[in-house]
């Protein structure tokens, strides 16, 4: 394998603190713990640090524009038309491009009523199609209560012209946290949406014990999404403020990965792969950069699956031992993974990983003092060997975090800088 350059990350950031009273095993099984308080920590990403300092957003009488949005979330159908999704003064609207981003639809409204939605860092609406061009959303619906939330569905089954009143997904109807929404479509239009939920830590705090972390929760629907099955747990003791990632494996099954409270505070990563739809798998963990902290890291992890099977993985770590972003990938469905690749170099954070065939993309995000900077690392066979970083997008102006989406010919960048146009490039020439 050809390594690459490590580098440390050194950046601070103000970031969520949580008290710890770890009790997990790394088989996964643990209790869930408390929305956490305020503190300032040495940690991670300048980038958002930069982000931060010009919000999106515009004038609540002025036309529904993605330029005003602060995220953009996007995906290609079967039949190559890119689809996005964004929020502009608490309403959620979707768009559509037939010519790679160069021009889009006119936006179409999904919720006609006002409803405050969270899109900035970490959240952001997801958008997912199945292969008959169904769409669907999900979004976090942000609450009165801090860090509370519900986890919001919706869908159009006519091409995006009309979407379904708003749903949700969340059966504990509670006003507490449900957040960090992720979801996935199976081959046969099976949707999978799965989740960080408080009801396990609440009832917790009601019998008067401790707990760390959050839990995960998922529901499905077989009936593209008319009905989704009651909420089931895959795991408790998980970070409570960072992203998930889903996909599905080439036999169909849901794969799921996020960040773990394992015993003592350490905050690395878990998957699980499930053994079908009603049946999560056993947890692996994976990676062992004993990332020991009191606090919420923000930085959630990217998977992709190649038609073949092989899992890639990329995440950051604050570890004084391991510190930066990494890659690691596995050849046996996420039991085992290669030894971790280290990339990006001081200020880098958020990267995204995706898959084509044997070929693997990961992009992520720096902040060189003046400019956003999206970087690009590439590799042809199947993650075993990587190319030079290179600068792919840079702008002076705050950016969203990087994605990468492929209409199945070549993958793309999307990309997103404040008061400016969404972005959508070939990184393959």
């Amino acid at each position: 394998m050809k390594s690459l350059t490590p580098f440390l990350f050194l950046a601070t950031l103000a970031m969520t603190g949580c008290a710890n009273d770890a009790t997990v095993k790394d088989d996964g099984s643990a209790a869930i713990g408390q929305e956490p308080a305020q503190s300032t920590v040495k940690a991670v990403d300048a980038a958002n640090s930069h982000a931060a300092e010009a919000k999106g957003g515009c004038a609540a009488d002025a036309l529904p524009s993605n330029r005003c949005a602060e995220t953009v979330s996007a995906a290609f159908d079967s039949k190559g038309v890119l689809w996005t999704v964004w929020v502009n003064n608490d309403r959620v609207y979707v768009q559509s491009s037939e010519d790679k981003g160069l021009s889009f639809s006119a936006p179409v409204l999904v919720n006609p009523v006002a409803e405050k939605v969270e899109a900035k860092g970490e959240y952001r609406p997801k958008i997912k199609l199945d292969a008959k061009g169904n769409i669907y959303l999900t979004w976090t619906q942000k609450l009165e209560a801090r860090h509370s939330g519900n986890i919001r569905f919706s869908r159009s089954i006519d091409g995006g012209q009309h979407f379904s009143a708003p749903v949700t997904v969340n059966n504990n109807l509670d006003i507490i946290s449900h957040r960090f929404d992720s979801m996935a479509v199976g081959k046969n239009g099976e949707i999978f949406i799965a989740w960080l939920d408080a009801r396990d830590f609440e009832e917790a705090k009601k019998a008067g014990k401790k707990f760390e972390g959050s839990s995960l929760y998922y529901s499905w629907s077989g009936d593209g999404g008319a009905h989704f099955y009651p909420n089931k747990r895959i795991a408790t003791h998980t970070c409570q403020c960072c992203r998930l990632d889903t996909a599905i494996a080439p036999d169909n099954m849901p794969v799921i990965t996020w960040r773990h409270v394992f015993d003592g505070g350490i905050r690395d990563h878990a998957l699980v792969k499930f053994n079908d739809w009603n049946t999560p798998g056993d947890t692996h963990r994976l990676g062992r950069d004993n990332w020991k902290i009191d606090a919420c890291p923000h930085h959630g992890p990217g998977l992709s699956i190649s038609d073949s099977g092989i899992y890639h993985e990329v995440w950051f770590s604050g570890s004084p031992s391991h510190q930066g972003l990494f890659y690691a990938h596995s050849t046996d469905a996420g039991r085992h993974f290669s030894t971790p690749v280290s990339f990006g170099k001081e200020g880098a954070g958020h990267p995204h990983v995706l898959a084509l065939g044997s070929q693997v993309r990961v992009v992520w995000q720096e902040f060189d003092g003046a400019n956003n900077v999206i970087k690009l690392i590439k590799s042809a066979d199947d993650g075993k060997t990587w190319s030079k970083p290179e600068v792919i997008a840079q702008n002076a102006q705050a950016g969203d975090q990087p994605f990468l989406v492929s209409d199945g010919q070549k993958i793309y960048l999307s990309w997103k800088t404040q008061q400016q146009d969404y972005q959508l490039k070939s990184i393959d020439g």
